[in-house]
């Protein structure tokens, strides 16, 4: 496919049934069909960095199941994303699940691939340690790259066992690489118990700011959408999403639950309000549908990627009519 055909789309709901087919994102074509792609949706079934309860490996295809049922056009973004740009599922990065580091290469690798084709990158997970990876992979193109990080957790602690890469260490590696802006970096929706009050002056030094799930319930989604567009302002940014930012409530099917969470309407509030920002990649993570209820967990999922992949394809449409 050349960039001024027209984006071919989703399977047509009113003649195939939204449960029979190919179970890929949105119903979308794979990558291989369309030969190229403006947002590539790819999966990354690892879950070897957890340090609680495992299952996120089924995560992206959870995700995509849950996706069968959205629809072309976002009227919360007033736009029809699979139209703008050419949004296609680009498979699994299979990943060793017996040696982190090798994986970790293997993914910054293939999205070093992806990347190069021209296209954005919507992943999903897999656990967290899959961010470090993408990280250095989006700011070899971009440099150093704004970073908003939903999540229960900080996600920058030092090792876990004398393991670097884990899931709860991929921001302080990325921060210690110099791949992130330390002038805009927000983790949005953390609570919970620490090891200490250290985890936060630690976190502080690294350049963090942050927005708990308290403050979005006091303040509300706008005014903590319009905080964070100030801190982020025209970088390049790149949005990594632990479902687990979510009240289990809202989305029980994760490896490491916390209490006092977001909902998902807060959640997909936000992300909307962020439509200005200039999103250059983006995952969801950490959604183990082994402790998931009716897809609660891989339906909040699929919706956050929608409104994720809308941003990007609004963004590119708009660059290419420029």
């Amino acid at each position: 496919m050349s960039s001024n055909e027209t984006p071919r789309g989703p399977v047509d709901s009113s003649r195939v049934p939204r449960y029979a087919g190919p179970a890929t994102f949105a119903r979308l074509p794979r990558l291989d069909e369309v030969g190229r792609a403006d947002v590539a949706v790819v999966g990354v079934p690892f879950d070897s960095g957890v340090s609680y309860r495992p299952g996120a490996r089924f995560g992206g295809n959870a995700i995509r199941e849950a996706s069968r049922l959205l629809r072309p056009y976002n009227p919360a973004q007033d736009a029809s994303p699979f139209a703008l740009a050419q949004v296609a599922d680009g498979g699994d990065i299979a990943v060793n699940p017996f040696n982190i580091n090798e994986a970790v290469e293997t993914i910054e690798a293939a999205a070093d691939d992806l990347l190069g084709t021209g296209a954005r990158l919507m992943t999903l997970g897999g656990d967290h340690t899959i961010a470090l990876p993408l990280l250095r992979s989006v700011a070899k193109k971009h440099g150093p790259v704004a970073l908003l990080h939903f999540d229960a957790h900080l996600d920058t602690w030092d090792t876990y066992f004398g393991a670097e890469y884990t899931h709860g260490t991929p921001f302080r590696r990325a921060v210690e690489e110099g791949i992130l802006d330390t002038e805009a970096l927000s983790h949005v929706g953390t609570r919970g118990p620490l090891y200490g009050k250290q985890d936060l002056t630690d976190d502080e030094k690294m350049g963090f700011g942050i927005v708990t799930s308290a403050d979005i319930y006091r303040r509300g989604a706008d005014e903590v959408a319009d905080q964070l567009r100030q801190r982020i302002g025209d970088r390049p940014l790149y949005i990594s999403i632990d479902i687990d930012c979510l009240d289990p409530a809202h989305a029980p099917g994760t490896g490491t639950p916390e209490a006092g969470g977001m909902t998902s309407r807060e959640l997909l509030e936000i992300l909307r309000g962020l439509a200005s920002c200039n999103l250059v990649s983006a995952d969801v993570v950490e959604v183990a549908p082994a402790y998931d209820h009716a897809e609660i967990t891989s339906v909040a999922a699929s919706h956050t990627a929608y409104e994720l992949t809308t941003i990007m394809s609004r963004q590119i449409a708009a660059a290419r009519n420029a």
